[in-house]
C-alpha cells in the first residue's frame, strides 16, 4: 500500500513538472514581430492598414517600424464615423485601426510619423493590452495658424499681421481662411503667444480672443420659434444664430495683411497670433482615440502637433502614459490644438508620469465623468437621458451592470440613490434609455442628472513639466483617490482646477482623496484672469460640500501675484508645509487680493507655512469659520 502511494506521487509530481516545463517552454517562445521598412515611408498607410486589418486578433501581435520617417496619407486609410468626446464628431481616417486586438504592441523604435490631412492616427476600440512605444508623431501641416503682429495703429484701430509661406490662406469676402491638406479654417479662436518666452502672453485675455462677430443687426420673428424640447445654444446650428461677422481683413502684400474692427486692445508688435478656426469645428484629429480598453501603455511618446487632443480616451482602464510628451515642432509656438490628455469616464488606474506638456491649447490634462440630464422617467426602472452639450453626443454612460449614482446638485453634490444598468438603447447622438436592474426610487424626477459612479480612476500625476499652454494645468473631478507630486507648473490659467461642472460641458465627479505635495508653481495665472493658482470651485451656488479629504502639502509657490489658493464647498483640507514667496516677474495684476479665500467649507487646518509674498491680506473668509487662521 505505501508503494502504491509512492508511486502515485511520483507520477503526479512528473505530471506537474511536465505541465511546468511545457508552460514555461510556451512562454518562452516569442512572438515574431511584423517589421516595416522604410520602402514604405513615402505613404505608409496602405501598407500598414492591410496588414493590421488581416491580423489574429485573438492571438500576441507585435508590430515594429526600422528607424526612420513615415509619412501616412488620409487618402487610403480606413474610414470611420467617430462621436469623439470633447471634440466634433466626425467622419476620419486612419492607418492603425486597433479594433478587437487582446494583446498587440506598437514600437517605432524611434521612428517619426508625419500625417497628412484629416486623420486619428492610433484609434483604439474594444481592446485588451494595447502598447505603443519610441515614437513621435507630427503633421505635415498644422490645423492651426500663426501669424506675427507687425504693426499697430492706435489712431485708427487696426493691426498688420504677417503670415509666412508655411501657411497659405485666402482672403474671401473679407475673411481670412487658412488653407491645409483637405481642411481649412478661418480666424475663430485666437491667443497671443510671447515668442521671447515661446510661452502664453502675458495678460493675452487684454487682447484676445479677436472680437470677431457682433450682434446681427437683422433677425426677425426668430425667438418666436417655439421648441418643444431643450436645445444646446452653443452647438453648431444655434451657436451663429444673432451673430454676423465684425472683423475685416484686407491685403496689403502678400503675406501680409490687416484686421480692422478688433475691439479688445490692439497687441503688441512681435507677438504671435495663434489661430485654430471656430468652435465645434475645431477638434477633429486627436493623436490618440481610445475607447472601451482595457489596459493601454504609451510610452516614450512625443506628439508635436495634432488637430484636437494628444490622447482622449474614454470608458477605458489602467491607462499608463510614461514619457508621453506634448511639445511643438518646426519652429511653431502651438503644439496640440486642444488638451494635451484627456479621460472621461476611465477606471481602474491612470497613470501620467515622467513626461513634459508645453505648448497645447488646452489642459494637460482633464479627468471626470459625464452627467446626463434624465428628461423622461419612463416606468418603475427606465429612464430617458439627454447629452448636454453638443461635444459629448454619441457617449455612453456605462456598461452592463455599473453602478449610476442619480443626482440632484440643488440638494447635495453626492448621489441620492444608486442602481445598476440593465442596458442601455442607443436612440441618437443626443438620446438614450437606461434600463436598470432595481426600481427606480419614488423622488426621481426629469431635471436629475445621472453619473457612473465606477467610471473615476485611481490617479497618479508625478514627476511632469507642465507650461506655456493655454488654460489649466490639471482639470481632474475625481472622487476616488487623486495624487500630484514632484511636478513643475506654469500655466496661463489655474495649475489644478478641482470642479463640479454641471451646467456648460457637463462634466461629472467631485474632488476626494486628493494629495498635492512637493509640487513647484511658477507664475500660473498670468493670462490675466483673478483666479488662485489652486482652486476649488463649482458651478452652483449653494454651500453644499462637493470636496472632502484633502492634502496640500511641502509645495513652492512661486507667483507675480496675490492669490495662491481659492477653497469653496470643501469638508477636510489641510495646507501645510508650503513657501509662498513673490517672484516679481509679472507685474501684479490684482493687488488687493488676498492669498487665500476661503467660504462655505470646514475642518480647514493651515500650518507651518512660509509667506514671503507682498500681499496686505493673507486670508479672506466668511463668517462660519471665523476663528480660521493661516500659520
Amino acid at each position: 500500500m505505501k508503494n502504491i502511494k509512492k508511486i502515485n506521487l511520483r507520477i503526479i509530481r512528473n505530471i506537474i513538472m511536465v505541465l511546468f516545463t511545457a508552460n514555461s517552454f510556451a512562454s518562452s517562445i516569442s512572438v515574431e514581430p511584423i517589421l516595416f521598412k522604410t520602402n514604405i515611408a513615402n505613404d505608409a498607410t496602405p501598407v500598414v492598414l492591410d496588414r493590421i486589418l488581416k491580423l489574429d486578433k485573438t492571438k500576441e501581435n507585435q508590430i515594429k517600424f526600422e528607424k526612420g520617417t513615415y509619412h501616412f496619407y488620409s487618402e487610403k486609410g480606413l474610414e470611420k464615423f467617430c462621436y469623439i468626446s470633447n471634440h466634433d464628431d466626425v467622419m476620419v481616417r486612419t492607418a492603425f485601426p486597433i479594433f478587437d486586438f487582446k494583446n498587440i504592441s506598437i514600437d517605432g523604435q524611434g521612428s517619426t510619423f508625419i500625417f497628412h490631412g484629416k486623420m486619428i492616427p492610433f484609434m483604439i476600440d474594444d481592446s485588451k493590452n494595447v502598447s505603443v512605444k519610441n515614437v513621435t508623431i507630427d503633421w505635415e501641416m498644422s490645423f492651426h495658424s500663426e501669424s506675427v503682429i507687425v504693426a499697430v495703429d492706435e489712431k485708427n484701430k487696426t493691426f498688420d499681421m504677417r503670415i509666412s509661406e508655411e501657411y497659405p490662406y485666402e482672403i474671401r469676402n473679407n475673411q481670412l481662411y487658412f488653407v491645409k491638406e483637405y481642411y481649412e479654417h478661418d480666424l475663430g479662436q485666437t491667443i497671443m503667444y510671447d515668442p521671447n518666452r515661446k510661452a502664453i502672453m502675458f495678460d493675452t485675455e487684454s487682447y484676445t480672443n479677436l472680437t470677431i462677430s457682433k450682434k446681427a443687426k437683422v433677425s426677425r420673428n426668430v425667438s418666436n420659434i417655439d421648441y418643444k424640447y431643450e436645445y444646446d445654444h452653443r452647438s453648431k446650428f444655434f451657436g451663429p444664430l444673432g451673430r454676423e461677422l465684425s472683423i475685416v481683413i484686407k491685403e496689403l502684400e502678400p503675406g501680409l495683411v490687416r484686421v480692422f474692427n478688433h475691439k479688445k486692445k490692439l497687441p503688441p508688435v512681435g507677438m504671435v497670433l495663434a489661430s485654430k478656426g471656430s468652435q465645434s469645428v475645431n477638434r477633429l484629429a486627436p493623436a490618440f482615440r481610445v475607447t472601451n480598453t482595457a489596459g493601454f501603455n504609451g510610452t516614450n511618446i512625443n506628439i508635436h502637433h495634432a488637430g484636437g487632443m494628444g490622447i482622449i480616451a474614454e470608458n477605458s482602464s489602467d491607462l499608463i502614459l510614461d514619457n508621453f510628451n506634448i511639445t511643438p515642432s518646426k519652429g511653431r509656438m502651438v503644439s496640440t490644438t486642444a488638451d494635451a490628455t484627456h479621460f472621461v469616464g476611465c477606471s481602474g488606474k491612470v497613470v501620467l508620469r515622467n513626461s513634459t506638456f508645453q505648448n497645447q491649447l488646452d489642459d494637460a490634462m482633464n479627468v471626470h465623468g459625464t452627467y446626463q440630464k434624465i428628461v423622461d422617467v419612463l416606468d418603475e426602472n427606465r429612464i430617458g437621458v439627454r447629452m448636454g452639450h453638443s461635444q459629448q453626443q454619441g457617449f455612453v454612460i456605462g456598461k452592463e451592470n455599473e453602478s449610476i449614482g442619480l443626482v440632484r446638485l440643488s440638494n447635495s453634490f453626492f448621489p441620492y440613490h444608486k442602481l445598476s444598468i440593465k442596458n442601455i438603447q442607443y436612440i441618437n447622438g443626443r438620446y438614450q434609455i437606461i434600463t436598470f436592474n432595481e426600481e427606480l426610487p419614488k423622488e426621481v424626477q426629469p431635471g436629475d442628472l445621472i453619473e457612473n459612479l465606477d467610471g473615476y480612476p485611481d490617479l497618479l500625476v508625478e514627476n511632469c513639466v507642465i507650461s506655456n499652454n493655454r488654460a489649466r494645468g490639471l482639470l481632474i473631478s475625481n472622487p476616488v483617490k487623486t495624487i500630484v507630486r514632484n511636478n513643475f507648473f506654469s500655466t496661463e490659467m489655474e495649475a489644478i482646477l478641482i470642479p463640479v461642472e454641471s451646467g456648460h460641458w457637463y462634466e461629472s465627479g467631485n474632488g476626494a482623496n486628493i494629495t498635492i505635495e512637493n509640487n513647484v508653481f511658477q507664475d500660473c495665472q498670468h493670462s490675466g484672469f483673478d483666479r488662485g493658482v489652486i482652486r476649488f470651485v463649482t458651478d452652483d451656488d449653494n454651500e453644499n460640500i462637493a470636496f472632502r479629504n484633502i492634502k496640500i502639502t511641502n509645495n513652492t509657490f512661486n507667483q507675480f501675484d496675490n492669490l495662491i489658493l481659492e477653497i469653496a464647498n470643501t469638508d477636510g483640507l489641510v495646507f501645510s508645509n508650503n513657501t509662498i514667496t513673490n517672484s516679481e516677474t509679472f507685474p501684479m495684476l490684482y493687488s488687493e487680493n488676498s492669498v487665500v479665500t476661503v467660504k462655505t467649507s470646514k475642518n480647514i487646518i493651515f500650518k507651518k507655512n512660509k509667506y514671503k509674498g507682498k500681499a496686505e491680506i493673507i486670508l479672506k473668509k466668511d463668517e462660519s469659520i471665523s476663528k480660521l487662521k493661516f500659520k
